[in-house]
């Protein structure tokens, strides 16, 4: 991951982070949250005010996240994906689930890989005041020369850290691919025209979550404005408000952006504040000091 971003105005990469290391993580990426619900029946159960229960039967009808009861539903398959004898297809009790939370969670990257980021390919486009923008999920053997060749653009290497042979852009892209889905590498188009690279990816499970109070399905983001006629242009906070407007509408379980830009690079902050992203904190990070740039669903028509 790029160790800092380059202002987006100024065509400098502008990389956002989130989550604790899931089995793999980036400088910015998210990781699932559960909601629990309580149903309570029309007639009183004596056996309930006594604080008794059969035994056997749970006393709360807790309704579990869904990527947990695909893990649970894997692990209660044989290996054709039939359900084993004996198996229904009730929702399991909490104590059930409880016990095999730990197995469950050792097989997470069994998950689709859409899943983590609500299938940014099928996000589509939108609209913005410089003209129609669309994020297109990196195609190495289409979009690897022209991505290295704006890695190799001094702006962007003082922070990507990506210069050099095209292998050592391929090698970082590919590392994202070859993952689980928590971070897809994009182009972005304005107008037709392929202008940008970024990183969409969940914050709360990337290594970016230890260092700052990360919440189920944050969502981060780098950006790099690739050519140097876009830059300086406002292009930079224009599109980062427009990338995190579409992140927080096709991803309902999301509540927050999250970008950590280097604290150093002024253009960059500028831009996110801009895009309606608040300073929230400064973090250290293993490879740079950042700030913490948050932009909140709840707040998304007030900045």
């Amino acid at each position: 991951m790029p160790s800092a971003d380059p202002a987006a105005d100024a065509g400098t990469a502008v990389p956002a982070t989130a989550d604790v290391n899931a089995g793999a993580g980036s400088d910015a990426r998210c990781e699932a949250g559960s909601d629990a619900d309580s149903s309570t029946g029309a007639d009183a159960d004596p056996a309930a005010d006594s604080g008794a229960s059969d035994p056997g039967e749970d006393t709360m009808d807790l309704r579990l996240p869904d990527e947990l009861l695909a893990l649970i539903a894997d692990e209660v398959s044989d290996g054709h994906g039939a359900r084993r004898p004996g198996q229904g297809t009730a929702q399991p009790s909490v104590s059930t689930a409880a016990s095999r939370a730990a197995s469950g969670l050792s097989v997470l990257s069994a998950l689709p890989t859409d899943d983590l980021l609500d299938r940014v390919a099928d996000w589509g486009p939108t609209d913005t005041p410089a003209g129609v923008f669309h994020l297109v999920p990196v195609r190495v053997e289409r979009d690897l020369p022209l991505i290295s060749r704006w890695m190799n653009d001094p702006a962007a290497a003082a922070f990507w850290e990506l210069s050099g042979p095209q292998r050592v852009t391929e090698d970082h892209v590919l590392s994202q691919l070859a993952g689980d889905g928590r971070s897809v590498p994009c182009i972005g188009v304005l107008d037709g025209r392929p202008m940008s690279y970024w990183e969409i990816y969940r914050a709360d499970l990337d290594p970016l979550a230890r260092h700052y109070p990360a919440r189920p399905h944050d969502t981060g983001l780098h950006l790099l404005v690739g050519a140097v006629a876009d830059r300086g242009r406002g292009l930079g906070g224009l599109l980062l408000r427009a990338v995190a407007d579409l992140v927080l509408a096709q991803r309902p379980s999301c509540a927050r952006v999250i970008a950590e830009p280097d604290i150093r690079n002024t253009p960059s902050i500028a831009a996110f504040l801009t895009a309606g992203f608040r300073f929230s904190a400064e973090v250290d990070l293993p490879d740079k000091r950042a700030a913490l740039m948050v932009r909140d669903r709840s707040l998304r028509h007030v900045l």
